[in-house]
């Protein structure tokens, strides 16, 4: 059992002003990385502010905002209290939280701390979650939001109407299996809030076309103002690309399908991004015009995000969220998607909604957890699609993603080296040596075409037929260190130009919002000649309505070289190709969602680098990030005043 030791007293029993807490300790959790300059200025000023300030209050203070930083919405004080935060080899010096009972009680009294629905810059559920406020509200107003959509299904349906039109789009799926599909387009119809998930290729962006036509024939020539829109701009275009393709082939099916509209945009262009601050034009007292908004790649949207966009609809409209729950969370906090979907867990739909499916579809999709009592809620809001179009029984893509999700890493080790499948490959990591040589091959193959054309549009089509992915940023193996590498490979092929930063070809990566200049982090643009009569060079980046936008390369925001992303960069993007490197030993980074996630963003083929051994870890361990989103939408006793 652990049990605080020697140096717990100085930093969580100490009663003195913050000024004579032990420094050494605070140094010691900064010196072992578990806290930042921020995270302490942070602790500092949470005790100051606070009359009884004491070092349980830094620490909890220090650490929620650490928590922050690493993804999670708020700090579990149960899964952290009586650990080591600061281990010492010999035992003696190591610094232990206290026990959580214990920490609550010093807690509560100060006067930052507050319970749910007050006003305070910490907040401390009866779950002993600790959050920001910020947070706090967010993951409240997101809750409050959806559960408002989810318990209000639409009741004034057309339901012959409907009927015929699931008939027409999707013919031929009466009395058999169940066809998801078709579930997850009448679902979508029936409800204010709909969520589809499902991996890649089981067709979850050519679907909206007919979900929009459907929900178009419903309002029977009245006007409807639809939104379509992504996290970046890259997915802003495919999901633009194939609504139109879409809508085309919905052309000899409905007289509507000139209404669906075919132009999306990221978020932030959609809600109004306001130069130089983290607001939006469009908010709860100044709401979108829209009575429909549909969210594709929904996994990459973050907890902030996504509540200031259901903020910002009005309380009539639908929201539609789309995306892959098994992949990455976001960048910034929260693991939304995931929530949402109560990812882990298998649901059904209530009996009143599976009777109504069956009236409407013929299909019969099964009832929640097998229990008939269940009442509607989230649950039937929520579908995913279960057959894959893109990597059918003959993949090895998909049985290996398959097995990865379901936490199998020795079966996908098996599918990935006996080389059944001519579609993905296990290969072992090249020392660091001799990586610039094992390298050479795969990026002279994969970057020569897109370098010797002069179209930019060309150039961004035949980019995207390749890409290195990295597990990490930084270190031998990391995109930082294979971006190097690639240039220097280009170089000495002559394809592209001397050692200077800017050259014909040189792909980027925005890595910081820049409102004024409409890029935002993860856009990616590629430097090519101008076509004017001064051919300088510049940073094209194309649009979601496939034009090409162009930029002096000194106005660009923070950017970085991108012949090698990150995993959770390549997010949201599709390669046909691709070669994913792990690193020579394990790292917390490496996880089942971020192979997944990786092994997923091609459609023909993938070559895995890496250790067996740092595979099988990583395929065992999975992303956990700590929020009461899931507790609050599925647990119908929540509630967050």
């Amino acid at each position: 059992m652990i049990t605080p030791c020697s140096r717990l007293r100085p930093l969580v029993g100490y009663t003195k002003p913050l000024m004579d807490l032990d420094q050494k300790a605070i140094q010691g959790l900064r010196d072992e990385g578990r806290l930042t300059e921020v995270d302490i200025h942070f602790a500092r000023l949470m005790s100051k502010f606070s009359e009884k300030a004491d070092g349980a209050l830094f620490l909890a203070a220090a650490l929620a905002s650490r928590a922050t930083s690493e993804g999670h919405v708020c700090l579990d004080l149960s899964t952290v209290a009586g650990q080591a935060l600061v281990p010492d080899p010999l035992g003696e010096e190591a610094l232990f939280c206290p026990p959580v009972n214990e920490w609550i009680k010093r807690l509560l009294p100060s006067e930052v701390v507050g319970r749910p629905g007050e006003f305070k810059p910490l907040i401390l559920d009866e779950e002993n979650r600790l959050y920001l406020y910020r947070y706090w509200d967010y993951e409240r107003s997101l809750a409050q939001g959806i559960k408002a959509r989810a318990y209000s299904p639409l009741e004034d349906l057309d339901g012959p109407l409907l009927a015929r039109g699931l008939s027409r789009l999707f013919p031929g799926s009466e009395g058999k299996k169940t066809d998801w599909q078709k579930v997850a387009a009448c679902v979508s119809v029936l409800n204010r809030f709909a969520v589809i998930s499902g991996g890649p290729g089981t067709g979850k962006s050519t679907l909206i076309a007919k979900i929009l036509a459907l929900v178009l024939e419903q309002e029977k020539g009245k006007p409807l103002s639809i939104a379509l829109a992504a996290p970046t701009g890259k997915a802003a275009a495919r999901l633009q690309e194939a609504v139109k393709q879409g809508r085309e082939g919905l052309s000899t099916q409905t007289t509507l399908w000139e209404a669906i509209p075919i132009e999306a945009s990221t978020l932030h262009r959609l809600l109004g991004a306001l130069p130089g601050s983290p607001y939006f034009r469009h908010h709860r007292e100044h709401p979108l015009s829209a009575d429909m908004a549909v969210v594709d790649e929904a996994s990459m949207v973050d907890l902030a995000l996504l509540t200031k966009l259901i903020q910002a609809l009005p309380g009539h409209s639908r929201l539609i969220l789309l995306g892959d729950k098994d992949q990455l969370a976001s960048v910034q906090a929260g693991s939304v998607l995931g929530d949402i979907c109560d990812t882990g867990r298998s649901h059904g739909f209530s009996a009143s909604l599976v009777k109504r499916i069956q009236a409407i579809t013929g299909c019969v999709p099964p009832v929640a957890d097998g229990r008939p009592g269940v009442e509607p809620g989230i649950q039937d809001c929520v579908v995913e699609l279960r057959e894959s179009f893109r990597f059918g029984g003959r993949s090895g893509i998909g049985a290996a993603a398959a097995a990865i999700n379901q936490g199998q890493g020795t079966l996908a080790l098996e599918i990935m080296e006996k080389e059944r499948y001519n579609d993905i490959v296990l290969r072992p990591l090249p020392v660091r040596g001799a990586l610039f040589k094992a390298l050479r091959k795969a990026v002279l193959e994969g970057y020569k075409t897109y370098l010797e054309t002069t179209d930019p549009i060309a150039a961004f089509r035949l980019f995207d037929q390749f890409r290195i992915l990295c597990a990490l940023r930084r270190g031998p193996y990391g995109a930082a260190a294979l971006n190097d590498l690639v240039e220097r490979i280009l170089r000495e092929a002559h394809l592209i130009g001397g050692g200077g930063k800017w050259y014909r070809g040189r792909p980027l990566l925005i890595t910081r919002n820049d409102y004024n200049l409409g890029l935002f982090n993860g856009d990616i643009g590629l430097v090519l000649p101008d076509a004017g009569p001064a051919p300088d060079l510049c940073a094209h980046f194309l649009s979601a309505d496939g034009t090409v936008r162009k930029f002096s390369p000194v106005r660009l925001p923070e950017h970085e070289t991108a012949f090698a992303l990150t995993v959770h960069k390549s997010q949201g993007s599709e390669f046909e190709k691709a070669l994913l490197l792990l690193p020579d030993r394990d790292s917390p980074v490496v996880t089942r969602e971020l192979i997944y996630t990786g092994i997923t963003r091609v459609r023909k083929g993938i070559e895995v680098w890496g250790p067996q051994q740092v595979f099988l870890e990583g395929v065992r361990r999975r992303t956990r990030r700590t929020s009461g989103l899931r507790d609050a939408l599925w647990n119908p006793g929540r509630d967050f005043n």
